[in-house]
């Protein structure tokens, strides 16, 4: 499973990069604060509030990134306040709370702005139960907030502002609907739900540190749409604070909080939550959960009857939030994951398309981006079909069909991914065989999206090939044919009934 994160592909060493200026901007935020003259509560509050400004801002464009960091301030120094405010009367602080919570979640129909709006709203509610926070901090917890959001800004915008040579394209999302028709509605439904039900519970085990069991509920909705896909991420995340507190308990513990060691290895912590996000939730929770034990230690709270409740309280959370994407409102893994398969063929079309004009000489046209949005689609559809090829799974024809579609997916990529880099070539040129191939494509692609028997109707007529060809274009009528084949294998996995065997060739 380690192996997994270090061997996953980093296109222009992204993820490296990422995670390095994370330690550089979280490390400068920490600085500054401590030089200030803050006390500890407000550093540990100054060091996650950069960490979650460089962790959920994750808009295309840079000036969207820097509006949505500035908009941070304006919604969770206000939370802050709310939560600091209620700490004194619990039945209000658990009301508004759960409330928060689901608030968080429904704000992500707007998009990535509301999701990191939504994310650090709910996560500075959180460190004030984390840090037990009065009203008579808030100043000074305000200005820690501030001068830390302004130091990682500084290191992302300034410093090092790698967005500049590669951003990425926007994150697709699924079509809305309307109301409960809706996923974020429904989620936020069941987000609340399960916040309650965490909640209580979480305060028969713990009456000082039961906020671990909403806090786990709540982030195991984070990226999900379907009931499958939060099932796995719960498994995965008491998976990594499993192993997170086998750690912290060597690591951490014989530590205590000396401040050298323990800022060595937050930082460390914070590289491999940055570094493994993108591609493994279980050692992201792995690097959170060790980094929590460093913290508590910094604060004098830290030993194995602490990390013992730490895990029962996450599994709390995720027997919540279980219950909730099962019995409330559920949205069901098959239907999310058509809709994203249904998706990425669409991508596949577009940028089979985008790369023809390219090939007959339209230079404005690039296929590069169309490419690089496969590819987060393929990461989605991915994710989404996790429940049904995990190895726990007993749907052996459902496994059996998504592993198929995997594969052919991944053959769609890779000869877009080869069209894309022929068409790049100034010298490649059209010919009629190419228009031939192409349209071959785009019919396979309306055959499935209509759900119409696959056809071999004849291209429309084209001039006759060019009599001498170059190597480019017998490349991309490779590519062409590649894809051709690909799509018209994912007729039998997309349109038969899912528990039906697939027939064998």
């Amino acid at each position: 499973m380690l192996k997994r994160v270090f061997v996953a592909p980093d296109p222009g060493l992204l993820r490296l990069r990422s995670a390095t200026r994370a330690v550089l901007g979280i490390g400068l935020a920490v600085a500054v604060c401590a030089l200030t003259g803050h006390t500890l509560t407000a550093v540990i509050t100054g060091g996650l509030a950069a960490l979650l400004a460089l962790f959920t801002v994750t808009d295309p464009r840079i000036r969207d990134q820097a509006v949505t960091t500035a908009l941070l301030l304006a919604v969770g120094l206000p939370v802050l306040a709310l939560a600091a405010g209620l700490h004194a009367t619990p039945g209000a602080r658990d009301v508004a709370f759960v409330a928060v919570a689901g608030a968080a979640v429904y704000a992500r129909r707007w998009g990535p702005r509301g999701h990191a709006l939504g994310v650090f709203a709910f996560m500075t509610f959180f460190v004030t139960q984390f840090l037990r926070t009065v009203p008579a901090q808030i100043p000074e917890l305000y200005s820690s907030v501030v001068l830390a959001v302004l130091a990682a800004s500084a290191v992302r915008f300034g410093a090092w502002c790698f967005e500049r040579r590669l951003s990425p394209p926007p994150a697709p999302a699924l079509p809305a609907g309307t109301g409960l028709a809706r996923t974020t509605t429904r989620q936020a439904v069941q987000v609340t739900v399960a916040g309650a039900f965490a909640l209580a519970a979480g305060q028969l085990l713990s009456d000082e540190r039961w906020y671990w069991a909403v806090g786990a509920a709540w982030w195991i909705f984070v990226n999900t749409n379907a009931r499958g896909e939060t099932l796995v991420r719960g498994f995965r995340r008491v998976l990594g604070t499993v192993l997170g507190i086998a750690v912290g308990l060597v690591v951490a513990v014989p530590v205590q909080g000396a401040l050298l060691p323990t800022a060595v290895l937050t930082l460390a912590c914070v590289f491999g939550i940055f570094y493994s996000a993108p591609v493994s939730y279980s050692w992201m929770m792995f690097a959170v959960t060790v980094l929590v034990s460093l913290l508590y230690g910094l604060l004098g709270a830290l030993g194995p009857a602490l990390l013992a409740l730490r895990l029962a309280e996450t599994a709390v959370g995720a027997l919540a939030a279980a219950l909730a994407v099962a019995f409330v409102l559920p949205v069901t893994t098959h239907a999310a994951t058509n809709a994203w398969i249904r998706l990425t063929v669409r991508c596949v079309h577009d940028c089979t398309t985008v790369a023809m004009r390219r090939l007959a000489g339209d230079e404005t046209a690039d296929p590069v981006p169309h490419a690089a949005e496969l590819e987060q689609l393929l990461a989605r559809v991915r994710m989404s079909l996790a429940p049904l090829v995990h190895p726990f799974s007993p749907l052996r024809a459902r496994k059996a069909r998504a592993r198929q579609v995997l594969v052919l997916l991944d053959d769609c990529a890779r000869e877009v991914r080869g069209l894309a880099a022929v068409a790049a070539d100034p010298y490649a040129s059209h010919d009629a065989r190419l228009a031939a191939a192409c349209w071959r494509v785009e019919a396979a692609v309306h055959a499935l999206e209509s759900d119409a028997e696959p056809g071999h109707a004849p291209a429309p007529a084209g001039g006759e090939a060019a009599a001498h060809h170059h190597p480019g274009v017998e490349a991309a009528l490779t590519h062409l044919h590649g894809l051709e084949r690909a799509l018209a294998g994912l007729a039998a996995p997309l349109r038969t009934s899912p528990r039906a065997p697939l027939a064998t060739v």
